[in-house]
């Protein structure tokens, strides 16, 4: 046996193999995450899911306030009731005061970075500036009492405030406060955020979108215990569920939007407004419950009083609010949703700037929100999903509320981006009803978790809107950003992640849709994914929950993938090096050296072997210099050869082996491959052959797993390849992709003309009278 050809073994053991290179590389990619990941515990096992000793604390609210609109004044007074579910003893509280963000010593404004070029200084860099001089939130704290109405010491730390307990709360003890507080709401010119108040002009009308406005209890958790982290602006929420009872007191003209369900329509709705919003529970358009005509007189009017607006929550983590008396207010029931038997409604409240925009595509893209996610994740838990058009940057998320910008031109006109920028931020913003306020992630410390999973679904949520949606965050559309060298790892706390947009909201979108489409198959990834997401209904992940989670309900091992997109600052970028064609040598001298002599006479002839052929030959002018080797045949079968092919003829039968193997029909082609990104990904492949047709190939990235530099496969056909392209649909995030082809093929790239400015020439605009301007009929490309 030791005598057979090589290449005759691995066809015997392996028709198609992996040819290993040699090992290299420092760092295992395939080495398991255990040593990343917390230890499975009581809390959250080893599979990715709650545990038998999963708990979590609550904390219930009732909340008066009252909205002071000629201050832009917020007065309030809460009872907090705490449920501690750990097994810990608590002797003190702690809250978070996020106002105390917008005041003049907060550590938001110590810790501002200057423009990236200080020689360009943006209009609202300098607008936030001046209006920081002004402006400070000064959040008091007026009152902190017990049940019994007694004094409570506690500490404000910045946005954070510790409470100390009379006495030790016990495990699955209860404690009720009460605290009273007021402050002044930001303006959304200079220092609009996630909340805020808008002027309109010329009208003076204000619109106000109201959020983190209440003292919140902090999260106490099983890994990091209280999470109080300082709120310095991109780590967002980490709150407890809690059950919630409001009550809005606003001039008597306004109308609220808000967390949970209106309590006394009957006070401060018309018996119209309240017909119009039944009848929309089971409309199959939009309708206007408060319509433009009765927004536009309520624009023109003064208010006389105020009224009180009372809303209910149930397991909700948070509540916000929204109240203007420029509100025009459509709904519609979400076909298919349910909440205790009742139709949930999609509403959608905005001033008559908002139109044609809103009324036209707001409502309906929180009904298609619902109706996809629910399909990929749970169905919706809650009675209402509400869009309000108002005052933040693009667009910001509560539990069943979110707020977005998006607005037409003051004309009525507007861009296709800006359709499609409403559409897509509502569909975002509502879907976060999903991730993270059911799924309830830590955001002050994992941004991806939350904003990361919605921008997938938001993306899946966007292919089902309409043919060729323009994406953002696909594969094409982020390797720019992933050639970059001052790139952190997605997992890297909120708060030191510069590029938040491409790390923790593009480039996971990215991954997961890769890991869906092209790594898993999307029947294994959607029942996984589905699968996480009702584990943790209603309970706090860790990102270890999701990774385990993923490979638990799937069966694939996604280590690999977890440590190259998530714990890495790595890329894609995988290359043919070359292609090797292997013809199987069949060992008979018949076939062989006949085979050969023709191969040999078929090569290029050399210049110098050109130019030679034609000078005289002293064997031509001698003849009696010839021999017998001036009339050999090459190609002649030898005695000796023809001995030795039938020996190995026999000892194949001895072998029980096949000797028609050694005339195997087959054309061989070994394609090396490395990786010059650091990501190791599967590969896959279109082989193109001379006959025209083509064949797609995927391979696994466990191909790199002896070496993730160096690959190569062998590829056996029937066919002759004529080319091969890595990544044929560019959906991989490969940042280059010439070195994607065999042949080498040049890739198409655009260049631009430009024109250069013409130096200012102050003798002639000072001396000479301006010549008459004439209109430009081409614009030169800048």
């Amino acid at each position: 046996m030791s005598r057979l050809p090589r290449l005759l073994l691995s066809i015997l053991f392996a028709p198609i193999i992996t040819i290993a290179a040699s090992a290299g590389g420092a760092v295992d990619k395939f080495q398991q995450l255990e040593q990343l990941l917390p230890s499975p515990n009581a809390q959250r096992n080893a599979a990715g899911a709650p545990g038998p000793g999963y708990w979590q604390n609550r904390a219930d609210y009732a909340i008066e306030a009252r909205l002071d609109e000629k201050q832009h004044a917020l007065t309030g007074r809460g009872t907090v009731t705490y449920h501690n579910a750990s097994p810990d003893t608590l002797t003190y509280l702690w809250l978070q005061i996020d106002p105390a963000f917008f005041s003049h010593n907060s550590d938001s404004r110590a810790l501002a970075l200057p423009p990236q070029d200080p020689a360009k200084f943006p209009y609202r860099t300098l607008q936030e500036m001046v209006t920081a001089e002004s402006y400070s939130s000064d959040l008091k704290i007026t009152e902190v009492q017990d049940a019994a109405g007694r004094p409570l010491a506690h500490t404000i730390v910045k946005t954070m405030m510790r409470v100390d307990l009379p006495a030790p709360l016990a495990p699955r003890g209860t404690f009720t406060f009460s605290l009273a507080w007021n402050y002044k709401l930001n303006p959304w010119k200079g220092s609009a955020f996630r909340t805020g108040y808008e002027i309109f002009t010329p009208d003076g009308n204000a619109l106000y979108v109201v959020a983190q406005w209440f003292p919140r209890m902090a999260a106490y958790t099983d890994y990091t215990g209280w999470q109080h982290k300082q709120y310095l602006g991109t780590g967002e929420f980490t709150l407890e569920f809690g059950d919630y009872d409001v009550q809005l007191t606003v001039p008597d003209d306004h109308i609220v939007a808000a967390t949970g369900v209106l309590q006394n329509p009957d006070r401060v709705l018309t018996a119209a407004q309240r017909e119009r919003l039944k009848r929309a529970e089971t409309a199959n358009a939009p309708v206007f419950v408060v319509t433009p005509d009765e927004a536009k007189v309520s624009e023109t009017r003064q208010p006389v009083g105020t009224k009180t607006w009372r809303f209910r929550a149930e397991n909700v983590r948070d509540f916000a609010f929204a109240t203007s008396r420029k509100f025009i207010w459509d709904a519609m029931g979400a076909a298919g949703h349910t909440h205790h038997g009742k139709p949930v409604l999609a509403m959608s409240f905005y001033p008559k700037e908002g139109m044609p925009l809103w009324d036209k595509y707001s409502t309906h893209a929180i009904v298609h929100t619902l109706d996809v996610y629910s399909r990929f994740a749970f169905e919706y838990p809650y009675p209402v999903a509400i869009s309000v058009n108002g005052p933040v940057g693009g667009g910001m998320e509560y539990p069943m509320i979110c707020f977005n910008r998006p607005r037409p031109e003051d004309d009525g006109t507007y861009p296709r981006r800006t359709k499609y920028g409403l559409i897509g931020v509502v569909i975002h913003e509502v879907g976060h009803n999903y991730f993270p306020m059911t799924v309830n992630s830590d955001e002050r410390q994992w941004t991806w978790m939350d904003e990361g999973l919605n921008s997938f679904l938001q993306l899946l949520a966007q292919e089902e809107w309409e043919k060729d949606w323009p994406q953002r965050r696909d594969a094409r559309e982020i390797k720019a950003y992933m050639r970059r060298t001052d790139r952190v790892p997605v997992m890297t706390n909120s708060e030191s992640i510069h590029d938040l947009g491409n790390n923790s909201y593009a480039q996971p979108t990215v991954a997961l849709n890769i890991l869906r489409d092209v790594v898993m198959g999307r029947e294994l990834f959607d029942h996984a994914f589905r699968t996480y997401a009702q584990r943790w209904m209603f309970k706090r992940p860790l990102p270890g929950d999701f990774f385990r989670t993923m490979e638990d309900a799937s069966g694939v091992d996604l280590d690999w993938f977890w440590r190259g997109w998530f714990y890495s600052t790595e890329h894609v970028d995988l290359a043919i090096d070359q292609v090797r064609w292997l013809q199987l040598d069949t060992k008979d001298p018949t076939i062989e050296k006949p085979k050969s002599e023709t191969e040999k006479k078929t090569l290029p002839q050399t210049t110098t072997r050109e130019l030679n052929a034609a000078l005289p030959k002293r064997v031509d002018r001698f003849p009696e210099l010839k021999d017998f080797y001036d009339r050999y045949d090459e190609a002649t079968v030898l005695p000796s050869e023809q001995k030795k092919y039938e020996r190995l003829l026999r000892e194949l039968a001895e072998a029980k082996i096949d000797p028609a193997l050694l005339k195997t029909a087959r054309n061989f082609y070994v394609i090396d491959f490395s990786n010059k990104g650091g990501i190791v990904m599967p590969l896959p492949l279109r082989l193109e052959y001379t006959d025209g047709s083509t064949e797609d190939v995927k391979l696994g990235a466990e191909l790199w797993r002896y070496n993730t530099g160096k690959c190569s496969k062998l590829i056996m056909t029937t066919k002759e390849l004529k080319s091969v392209t890595l990544d044929p649909r560019d959906e991989m995030a490969d940042v280059d992709i010439e070195n994607n082809f065999w042949p080498r093929r040049a890739v198409k790239t655009k260049f631009q003309l430009f024109k250069e400015e013409a130096e200012k020439n102050p003798l002639r605009e000072l001396t000479k009278p301006p010549a008459e301007e004439k209109p430009e009929n081409t614009r030169s490309t800048q």
